[in-house]
């Protein structure tokens, strides 16, 4: 038997084939966030183009090839080799189109939300500064007072457009009254921080300290009107989120802390704005002690 039979010939050529595009599949879309990272395009082409235009496109494919491999694998004069091959193609290929599947419905799942924050009584309102900043990098979404769910959702949330981000948000919260069966849900509850025994100068420096500890870029820091607005980046495509926090005093030497988060892109930030609030919060307290 020949070397070439050993390795299945054409058939182990081809399982071999199917086994690197599944790969180039899985490593598409860390080349689409890799070369935004980079600056060689922006997120428009890295993440709106290339992961999620033709990544999807690119898997299905690889998923294709590698299900054509596998039966190229077991007729006429099976081989161990091309078989193998296929099947770790096949294993790849699937991986990857399962955590897309994942993806999409963890998507659907969460209310189209990317506007969050712990008082909408009281709405923070952005100043111009981060109005500027945003501006700067063609933000897409708008900061209002009363914001309502985009035409745009009709699509993927059918039913929710129109609809006040503050209803929705309430809606989304873990509530153990309306969700006895339930440990947790899409979002986490939110509301003000009250810290009766802190005084508003220790309260305001304390979360300008866990801002810095956090890494954002602070954009306006005004403890005379107790503000503090920043930014945070995300790593791979650089999706820009803004924070608002906004100190004030609370009855006598106590104090109270509210915060909002702000996608500039996207219809639905799959609960990112909601965490980031949470886990500021809760570094706060533990910061505060």
């Amino acid at each position: 038997m020949t070397n070439t039979d050993e390795n299945g010939g054409w058939r182990g050529r081809f399982s071999a084939f199917a086994l690197a595009f599944a790969v180039f599949g899985a490593l598409w879309f860390f080349i689409a966030a890799g070369g935004t990272k980079l600056g060689l395009w922006g997120w428009r082409v890295g993440f709106s183009k290339l992961a999620m235009g033709w990544g999807p496109k690119i898997v299905m494919t690889a998923l294709a090839i590698s299900a054509l491999a596998i039966i190229v694998s077991l007729v006429m004069a099976p081989r161990k080799r091309p078989f193998m091959l296929a099947l770790a193609a096949l294993l790849v290929s699937g991986l990857s189109m399962g955590r897309l599947y994942a993806t999409k419905e963890n998507a659907k799942r969460l209310p189209p939300l990317h506007d969050i924050q712990t008082d909408w009584t009281h709405p923070i309102m952005p100043t111009a500064a981060l109005l500027s900043a945003r501006a700067s990098t063609d933000a897409g979404n708008e900061i209002e007072e009363a914001p309502v769910i985009s035409d745009r959702a009709k699509g993927s949330w059918p039913g929710m457009e129109g609809r006040l981000v503050s209803e929705v948000q309430e809606e989304a919260e873990f509530n153990p009254e309306r969700q006895k069966k339930e440990v947790s849900a899409p979002y986490p509850h939110l509301e003000t921080l009250v810290l009766p025994s802190v005084p508003f100068d220790m309260a305001y420096q304390a979360a300008l300290d866990t801002v810095n500890a956090k890494g954002w870029t602070i954009v306006t820091a005004e403890p005379e009107e107790g503000r503090i607005e920043a930014t945070e980046t995300s790593f791979w495509f650089e999706f820009k989120d803004d924070v608002m926090i906004r100190v004030l005093p609370e009855g006598e030497g106590g104090s109270r802390i509210d915060v909002r988060s702000v996608s500039r892109v996207g219809l639905s930030d799959l609960g990112a704005n909601a965490k980031r609030v949470k886990l500021f919060l809760e570094d706060l307290e533990a910061r505060i002690g």
